[in-house]
């Protein structure tokens, strides 16, 4: 049995809760990174005895257009999969139903589902610091239990898996908060080669493709100079907007 990661995370917070999830199970991972422009997504070369975990920040309670995008164009050859998604304290939504409904359309078998807190990605005093120490505790529990089943009597057993979220799902809104570069950026290009959605021409480094931008903050991230923000004002505005949303605790879930 192969374990396969398949994951969209822009700025690393997905990738930790799917790390401490595929870690408790001691085999050897593959990884399949949406955020690669790259990347042929039409032959990930799974086979039916796999088990892929396929994992998504929630953006406004959907998945990220990007990657279901990308998500749609690879066959699943009806290997198991655990759908994860990871939000930052205010509400996935119906991040995890579209998921599933993306992953079983690519030819997968959901077997589990996960939603899971990570730092936020934009206002970084919602969920600061989490992944911590408890949620890794509660992570580490929902792998075992997932482990039991993908190893167990009732390991192809998908009819009975209840996922909360609407259809149809909520309307998905545009990006308006686009970083651009100040004063220390160098030049260097390697926003414009990080940027998943390709956004940011090497031509016009200091600014991104509003109609292609999908405000991951990925370029944020990755700047060495620290030069790329964006608008400190819209940000205090969205902040204060879900403020009350993110002030209580959310836990991690698993759906079994």
């Amino acid at each position: 049995m192969n374990i396969v990661q398949i994951v969209f995370s822009p700025t690393g917070g997905t990738q930790r809760v799917i790390d401490i999830i595929t870690a408790e199970w001691g085999n050897s991972v593959n990884k399949i990174d949406l955020t690669n422009a790259k990347t042929d997504y039409n032959d990930p070369g799974l086979e039916k005895d796999d088990v892929a975990v396929i994992a998504v920040p929630s953006y406004g309670g959907r998945v990220p257009a990007l990657a279901a995008q990308r998500l749609a164009g690879i066959h699943g050859n009806q290997a198991r999969c655990i759908i994860v998604c990871v939000y930052g304290n205010r509400a996935y939504e119906d991040t995890l139903v579209e998921l599933k409904d993306i992953a079983e359309h690519s030819n997968f078998r959901v077997v589990a589902a996960v939603s899971a807190i990570a730092e936020h990605s934009i206002m970084h005093q919602y969920a600061t610091g989490r992944p911590d120490q408890q949620d890794e505790n509660e992570l580490h529990s929902f792998a075992g239990k997932i482990f039991e089943k993908i190893n167990g009597s009732d390991a192809f057993c998908v009819s009975a898996l209840q996922i909360p979220g609407n259809r149809p799902y909520k309307k998905g809104g545009a990006a308006v908060l686009v970083p651009k570069a100040d004063k220390k950026c160098i030049g260097c290009g390697l926003c414009a080669e990080k940027c998943p959605a390709q956004a940011i021409s090497r031509e016009n480094i200091k600014t991104a493709d509003s109609e292609k931008c999908i405000s991951c903050m990925r370029c944020v991230e990755q700047c060495p100079k620290s030069a790329r923000k964006v608008n400190g004002a819209m940000v205090s505005a969205v902040a204060l907007a879900i403020k009350k949303a993110c002030s209580e605790r959310k836990s991690n879930e698993l759906f079994i």
